[in-house]
């Protein structure tokens, strides 16, 4: 089912047990239209690049605050996306997130630039709807 604006709450947590560090710890993605991603991490402890950390919109924006529980607990995102807006295959109007972090706000209404790849610079992708996708890896989604 493909979606376009969307407001989600999500429950994550990482393992409670620590075995790794860096982006190899807990790491896991919300991605909206399957291309925009909301990093999920356990950075408790755990530095690694500002763009990447929890709560960030992938390689665009670094969250305002670390707002994480402590490592094996229950997080929260509400998310709020606002996807694209395109007319005649141009963008008109770019996406926005907002993201609250365990009731804290992290993400203040963001434009996203375009695509969230691990490497090279963010594209655009001429569509208003898509996958809501998630990346498991080492974290629990309730």
């Amino acid at each position: 089912q493909n979606f376009g604006s969307i407001q989600l709450h999500i429950e994550w947590k990482s393992p409670a047990e620590v075995q790794r560090d860096g982006q190899n710890r807990g790491n896991s993605g919300i991605f909206l239209n399957g291309l925009y991603e909301v990093q999920v991490l356990d950075n408790n402890d755990n530095d690694t690049y500002v763009n990447g950390q929890v709560a960030s919109i992938y390689k665009q924006h670094t969250p305002l605050a670390m707002a994480s529980v402590p490592t094996g607990e229950w997080n929260t995102y509400d998310i709020i996306y606002h996807a694209p807006e395109f007319e005649k295959g141009q963008k008109v109007k770019s996406g926005t997130l907002t993201v609250i972090h365990n009731g804290v706000l992290v993400q203040d209404h963001v434009e996203i630039k375009g695509t969230t790849p691990y490497i090279g610079w963010p594209k655009t992708h001429h569509m208003e709807r898509g996958r809501l996708g998630f990346r498991i890896m080492g974290t629990t989604v309730g």
